[in-house]
Parts: C-alpha cells; structure tokens; sequence
C-alpha cells in the first residue's frame, strides 16, 4: 500500500517511534482529564462542547 520509507525507517530507528510515543501520552492524557473534569451533556445549556472552548462568546460591542 505504502512505498517505503528508508529515511523514516532509519529515523525510527535511532530516535524511537515519536508519532506513536505522543498519541500514547495524548490517549493517558484525554484518560486523566475525563476523570477529573466535570462531565457535562452537550444539551445543557452554556456546556462547552470541548474544554478548550468558551462557555460564552464575547458580545460584540
């Protein structure tokens, strides 16, 4: 499916596989936080959809 990749391999090699090394620490890292935060239902009202975003947008002056 894929060609192959001589230099990715090599690079796998030498520095270890990064791209699955940071989706292991963003997978612990998505466990930790839902069992810290707070679950809210998308359908209250004012519930952010992610925790990154605002619970209320700035009015526009």
């Amino acid at each position: 499916m894929f060609q192959e990749t001589p230099v990715y391999d090599r690079l796998v090699a030498e520095r270890g596989d990064i791209p699955v090394q940071v989706r292991g620490e963003a997978d612990r890292i998505h466990r930790d936080l839902a069992r810290v935060l707070p679950r809210m239902s998308p359908s209250q009202p004012g519930a952010p959809q992610s925790v990154f975003e605002p619970k209320q947008l700035p009015t526009a002056w």
